[in-house]
């Protein structure tokens, strides 16, 4: 029987985009669980640096998550340098507003090569070091987008949406050694947030925005979890997916 682990002391765990934001609270989280974090990051160098400064780690990778073979090589990287791979948490992700009238060819491949094909590919990459140990981890960040329609956002919801169903066909895939989850965060306010934004905090049933903290809490659980716990979408939202 797999049980769940009771602390992630000394486990390898890779979080891609985590220079900034959510991916950040979750490496500092994760660094505070004993962790060794793997830090990706694409193009803030500055941030990666000081974020991996401040988990006390030196397995920091930069890699472009919209070409295949910069994430093998990320990964191959990753197992000579870190020796395992026990968790990978799929957070890199872009957000941009169109109407959907005016979504271009590159519009949609801005954010679905990241979204969601980068998502797959890092989950293979992964889940090949992952066996050579004999079990793993792998949590996808989806959203809020991914569960319910935003009309100006339709090509990002899509990309999510399909982060969801990827999550629930590698579970069955990946079975029994490594677990696949998802969490799907509501509204995170950073300073950059919008009135958009701000009206989905006022409609939230917590009467407020989440934090990156609380993203992190429910990424934990799942890299804690068993492997009677694969397949699960877990809404951190403070209720909106509720609305």
């Amino acid at each position: 029987m797999d049980k769940p682990a009771t602390s992630l002391r000394g486990k390898v765990v890779l979080v891609t985009g985590a220079a900034k934001r959510i991916g950040r609270g979750i490496a500092l989280r994760l660094s505070e669980e004993g962790a060794r974090v793997a830090i990706h990051y694409g193009s803030s160098e500055a941030e990666a640096r000081r974020t991996a400064a401040e988990c006390g780690t030196d397995l920091l990778f930069r890699a472009n998550l919209e070409r295949v073979d910069e994430i093998e090589r990320m990964f191959a990287e990753v197992g000579e340098r870190a020796g395992s791979l026990y968790g990978l948490v799929n957070n890199a992700a872009r957000f941009t507003l169109r109407d959907p009238l005016e979504v271009t060819e590159a519009d949609w491949d801005f954010i679905h090569n990241v979204n969601l094909k980068a998502v797959f590919f890092c989950a293979q990459q992964a889940a090949r070091l992952m066996k050579q140990s004999g079990h793993g981890r792998i949590v996808n960040i989806s959203s809020l987008g991914g569960l319910r329609p935003w009309a100006m956002h339709a090509h990002y919801c899509a990309s999510k949406a399909g982060v969801i169903m990827l999550t629930r066909a590698l579970a069955k895939a990946f079975a029994p050694e490594i677990t696949v989850n998802s969490v799907a965060p509501g509204v995170i306010p950073f300073l950059d947030i919008d009135e958009a934004g701000l009206a989905m905090i006022r409609s939230t049933p917590a009467a407020r925005g989440g934090t990156p903290e609380e993203v992190a809490d429910a990424v934990v659980y799942f890299l804690k979890a068993s492997n009677f716990v694969t397949g699960q979408i877990l809404a951190v939202d403070g209720g909106l997916s509720l609305k």
